[in-house]
């Protein structure tokens, strides 16, 4: 198990290294100077020269890139002046003068436009993003699950065709295509009725009480960013309980007289929820790593919309750390789901 582990986690570094060189080349092709989007277009030439050699653009690519990887390794080579200025560090070892090997935050930078350190910039937004995602998959799950059962008992109905209709439509439907649609008729158009709004985020601002919670500006959000899984869900669930309740056990339940309603939730769902399950955590990550334009059509504050709002006006080291920061999660997550998959089935362990 620990082997199979190690070698999983290998591969999550590996792919993470991979995001690594590919963004920091794409940002450095850029014909944008990052020492003039730090200091804007009126700057004085020994300010800019300042600047360059403090982001270490006076020095050649591959030195560029080595320093990039020092900052973002937990475990880096930095300067007792580095570790005061921007370094959440903890000094392992003295290598003589300045410089220390010291265990550390990830250092993703600071942003060119508000001086903030990129890592605090991600942080913040997190929790917005892991709660839409979070809302998104519960309603996915439930919805999905009751419509794939419905469709299954009722095969051959209208309410199988139905149900199987709409999932394709969901399927097909681009997120931004739906948040734009939902956003207009039930936040614009419908409002009234509603209650719902066409932007928002989870705290409203109040200039007496201060943060207000405002659940209702998750609906439209999580309803758009939920309605692929669901799709994905019903399609699942019902192609395993049609296979399910096609199987010898079932027909010996119904031959004992167990009713209907035990033998459907307590022995065919049981048992066709596997790969509902196994589609559940691949998509939990899929939307932590896929809410950039529904929080930018909705305004909700996640990470998505920092990336987006950074991107329009250049802020290269947020929309950097972002990239990274999203990638490190969508391994994280697959790495636990490999590991929770080879605890309930230690085949998996052979075969990979």
């Amino acid at each position: 198990m620990f082997r199979f582990f190690l070698r999983k986690l290998g591969y999550g570094i590996l792919v993470l290294l991979g995001v690594v060189i590919i963004i920091f080349l794409l940002f450095n092709v850029l014909p944008a100077d990052p020492a003039r989007l730090t200091l804007g277009q009126r700057a004085d030439v020994t300010s800019l020269e300042n600047v360059r050699k403090e982001l270490h653009l006076d020095k050649p690519m591959g030195v560029q890139f080595l320093l990039y990887l020092n900052d973002l390794s937990p475990i880096g080579i930095h300067s007792k002046a580095e570790q005061q200025a921007s370094l959440n560090s903890f000094p392992l070892i003295s290598l003589g003068g300045e410089r220390d090997l010291v265990i550390k935050t990830p250092y993703l930078r600071r942003s060119y436009q508000g001086k903030k350190d990129v890592w605090e910039i991600l942080t913040e937004a997190l929790p917005g993003t892991l709660v839409l995602a979070l809302a998104a998959m519960i309603f996915a799950t439930i919805a999905g699950i009751a419509l794939g059962i419905l469709s299954a008992v009722k095969q051959n109905t209208w309410m199988d065709t139905s149900a199987v209709f709409a999932s394709v439509i969901g399927i097909s439907a681009p997120s931004f295509f739906t948040g734009i649609i939902l956003a207009y008729l039930f936040g614009f158009v419908l409002s009234d009725y509603t209650g719902l709004h066409m932007t928002g985020s989870l705290f409203d601002i109040d200039p007496f009480e201060g943060r207000i919670l405002n659940l209702r500006n998750l609906v439209l959000p999580a309803i758009t960013l939920g309605i692929r899984p669901l799709a994905i869900i019903v399609q699942l669930t019902r192609s395993a309980m049609l296979d399910v309740l096609g199987q010898d056990y079932i027909r010996t339940a119904y031959a004992k007289g167990l009713s209907g309603r035990t033998i459907l939730y307590k022995h065919a769902l049981r048992n066709a929820l596997n790969p509902v399950i196994t589609a559940i955590t691949g998509w939990f990550a899929e939307l932590l790593a896929g809410a950039f334009f529904v929080e930018y059509i909705f305004g909700w504050k996640g990470i998505g919309k920092v990336t987006v709002d950074a991107l329009e006006k250049f802020d290269f080291p947020v929309v950097m750390g972002a990239v990274l920061f999203t990638a490190g999660i969508f391994v994280i997550i697959n790495l636990l789901a490999d590991v929770l998959y080879s605890l309930v089935d230690p085949r998996i362990r052979l075969t990979n």
